[in-house]
Formats: structure tokens, sequence, C-alpha cells
């Protein structure tokens, strides 16, 4: 009984470890603007915006696919920090 607690619990610590994990290396500004449709200068107004549009299309409830919402917001993300204006929201 042990053995097979013990067996469970690894099994449960493998698909935490597997499920947190990053895929790839990380993204790039000039992916990040690619990906939202950008142009260098965009403010944070128009990076919400371009998510905004995007996200309603790809988002998993809307049929689209989990990886492809967590790339588009990862971009929204690292535009936003990398674009820090005073027209930016906290």
């Amino acid at each position: 009984m042990a053995k097979l607690v013990l067996l469970l619990g690894l099994g449960i610590m493998a698909w935490m470890w597997w499920r947190g994990r990053k895929a790839g290396p990380p993204m790039g500004i000039n992916e990040a603007r690619r990906l939202l449709g950008l142009e260098p200068g965009a403010d944070a107004e128009a990076v919400r915006a371009a998510h905004r549009r995007i996200i309603a299309r790809v988002h998993p409830d809307a049929g689209g696919s989990e990886e492809l919402a967590r790339k588009i917001n990862m971009a929204r993300d690292l535009l936003l920090k990398s674009n820090v204006t005073p027209s930016s929201r906290p």
C-alpha cells in the first residue's frame, strides 16, 4: 500500500511539473508585435485593443486553442511591460 501511495504521489508531482513547464524559448518583443499585428511604437491602448480583437477569436471558449491564447496573452503582457508610458494602466 505504501508503494502505491508513493508511486501515485510521484506521478502527480511529475504531471504538475509537466503542466507547469514552459514550451520553447521565451518570446521576444518582435514576435510579440508580430502576433498582435502591431508596429514598433504602438502605445498601451493599441496593445490592449489588438489583444481584445485577437483573443476573441483564439480563446478556447470560442473554439480556439489554449496554446495560442496563452501566446497571445504573453505577447500582450510582454509589450505592456516593455512599453511603460504615461498612458499605460498600472
